[in-house]
C-alpha cells in the first residue's frame, strides 16, 4: 500500500533510498506555481490558452480543473510575492476578484469561462469541494473534544456567534437594512469561517429560497468576506500592541499566547495532531465517505425540506462522529481527503466561482454602499468583543479569547486564520483557529439554512 506524500521506500528507478538526490535540470528550477515547475506550467498554461482561443477546448470536468488550477496557482502565486499585503490575504483577494475583473473587461476567453461555469454548475465542482471540507472536518475532530472539553470552548464560540448575528441584525433594522437581511447578508457570511462553507454554499441557499441565481448574491457575500478579513488581521495587530504592554488592563486581559487561566487536565482542549502522510487506499475511502454524506444529505432533504440538504450532511456526519459509527481509520482518510481537497482545490474553486457567480458591478455597489461597510465592521467588532468576554467568565484570557474563536470566525479561513494568528503573534492558537472553523462554520450553515426561507419576505 502506498504512503503519500512522504515514504522511505526505494524510489521506482531502483536507485537507494538514501542516494544522493538527483539534480533537477535547471529549467525546471524556480518558485512553483500550481504545485508545477515554471517551465512546465507555462506548457500548460500556453496549451489551455491555445485550446481556449482556437475553440477546440472541451467542455469536461478535466478542462474544468486544467483552467481553474491553472489560473488559480498564478494568482496565488502573484499573490504571494508581494510584502505584507500577502500577509493581509492578498492572494485570497486575487482569486476571488481578478478572474471576474478579466471576464467583466473582456480579457478572459469566453469558451474558457464556458468551460468552468460548466464546471461548477454541470459538474457540481462546489458541492464536491464543500462537502468534502464538512465530512473532514466533523469526522476530523476528537470524540473526546466534542462530548468533554467542547462545553467550555463552545461558550465564547457559539455565544459570540448568537450575539453578533442579534446584534448586526438589531443595528442593520434600525439603519433600514433590515434585521434578516442583515444576519443573512452580512454576519453570517463572515462569521462562516471561510469561504468554502460561507460565501459559497449560502448563496446556493439564498438562490433556492428566493427562487433566483446564485450570482445574484455572490458579489455582496464575497465583498462582506474580505472586506472583514482584513479588519480582522488589523485588529490582530492591535491585539498584539496590547499584547507588549506589560501591565494588564485588568485581570485575566491578556494570558501573552496563553489561552486558559486555569490549567487542569479534565478541562484541557486538545485537537487531533495532523497526520505526517496517508495512503491512495485512504484518499479513496474519504472520497467515498463525502459522497455517501452528500447522498444522504440530498436524500434527507428532499423528504425533510425544511432544512437544507448541506445542513442534513452536517447532521448526519455529526451524528456519526458522536455515536461512533465509523471505526478510526475511515474517520482519519475522512480527514485526510478533506485535508487534500482543500489543498489542492480552493484556489481553483475561488476561481471557479469568481468566473461564475461574481458580479464586478454588485461588488462596487457593495463596497460602496456605507450602511454595508458599517455593518461589515459591526460584525468584526461584535465577534472579537463578545467573543472575549464570553471567553474571559469560563476562564479563558480575554485577548486570547477575542481571537480564536472571536477574530478567527470573521475571517476568510485558511489563510486568513495564518494572517489573523501571525498578525497578532500566536500562531501556536491554529489548532484552536481549526476546532473554530470546523465546529463554528457548520453551526452558522446549518442556522442560516433554517433562516434562509425567510429571505424571500425582505428581498
Amino acid at each position: 500500500m502506498s504512503t503519500i506524500p512522504n515514504s522511505d521506500a526505494t524510489p521506482r528507478s531502483g536507485t537507494p533510498a538514501d542516494a544522493p538526490p538527483a539534480r533537477t535540470p535547471r529549467l525546471l528550477r524556480g518558485a512553483p506555481l500550481a504545485g508545477l515547475p515554471p517551465l512546465v506550467y507555462l506548457v500548460g498554461a500556453v496549451t489551455v490558452l491555445a485550446a481556449a482561443l482556437t475553440d477546440t477546448l472541451p467542455t469536461s470536468l478535466l478542462s474544468g480543473f486544467a483552467v481553474t488550477m491553472l489560473v488559480g496557482g498564478a494568482l496565488m502565486w502573484a499573490g504571494q510575492q508581494v510584502p505584507v499585503l500577502r500577509d493581509y490575504g492578498l492572494p485570497t483577494v486575487l482569486c476571488t476578484f481578478v478572474p471576474a475583473i478579466l471576464l467583466f473587461g473582456g480579457l478572459f476567453p469566453q469558451v474558457a469561462a464556458h468551460v468552468v461555469t460548466s464546471f461548477v454548475e454541470d459538474g457540481g465542482f462546489v458541492d464536491f469541494l464543500v462537502i468534502t471540507i464538512i465530512a473532514g472536518s466533523i469526522l476530523g475532530m476528537p470524540r473526546a473534544l466534542l462530548l468533554k472539553a467542547g462545553p467550555r470552548f463552545a461558550v465564547p464560540l457559539l455565544g459570540c456567534l448568537a450575539l453578533t448575528f442579534a446584534i448586526v441584525g438589531a443595528l442593520g433594522a434600525a439603519l433600514g437594512f433590515g434585521f434578516v437581511p442583515g444576519i443573512l447578508l452580512v454576519a453570517a457570511p463572515i462569521m462562516a469561517g471561510g469561504l468554502g462553507i460561507g460565501a459559497i454554499p449560502m448563496s446556493q441557499m439564498y438562490a433556492g429560497a428566493t427562487g433566483g441565481n446564485a450570482d445574484v448574491f455572490m458579489g455582496q457575500l464575497m465583498s462582506a468576506v474580505v472586506v472583514a478579513n482584513i479588519l480582522c488581521i488589523l485588529i490582530a495587530g492591535v491585539y498584539n500592541g496590547l499584547g507588549r504592554r506589560q501591565k494588564q488592563l485588568f485581570a485575566g486581559f491578556n494570558g501573552h499566547g496563553q489561552l486558559m487561566r486555569i490549567r487542569r487536565r479534565d478541562v484541557e482542549i486538545d485537537t487531533a495532531p495532523t497526520r505526517d502522510g496517508t495512503t491512495y487506499v485512504a484518499l479513496g475511502q474519504g472520497l467515498l465517505i463525502a459522497g455517501v454524506l452528500f447522498v444522504l444529505g440530498e436524500l434527507l432533504g428532499g423528504l425533510l425540506p425544511f432544512l437544507h440538504p448541506y445542513a442534513w450532511t452536517i447532521i448526519a456526519a455529526a451524528v456519526v462522529k458522536i455515536g461512533g459509527l465509523l471505526p478510526e481509520h475511515l474517520e482519519e482518510a475522512s480527514t485526510d481527503w478533506g485535508r487534500m481537497a482543500t489543498t489542492l482545490f480552493v484556489p481553483a474553486l475561488l476561481v471557479s466561482v469568481s468566473l461564475t457567480y461574481i458580479d464586478i458591478g454588485d461588488v462596487l455597489a457593495a463596497v460602496s454602499d456605507p450602511l454595508f461597510l458599517v455593518l461589515t465592521a459591526a460584525t468584526v467588532l461584535s465577534a472579537t468583543l463578545t467573543s472575549g468576554v464570553l471567553g474571559w467568565l469560563v476562564k479563558f484570557y480575554f485577548v486570547e479569547a477575542a481571537i480564536t474563536p472571536g477574530l478567527v470566525m470573521a475571517d476568510t479561513g485558511g489563510s486568513g486564520d495564518v494572517s489573523v494568528l501571525s498578525a497578532a503573534n500566536r500562531m501556536h492558537l491554529m489548532p484552536f483557529a481549526a476546532l473554530t472553523n470546523r465546529l463554528g462554520g457548520a453551526v452558522v450553515l446549518f442556522a442560516t439554512s433554517m433562516v434562509a426561507p425567510l429571505l424571500p419576505l425582505f428581498h
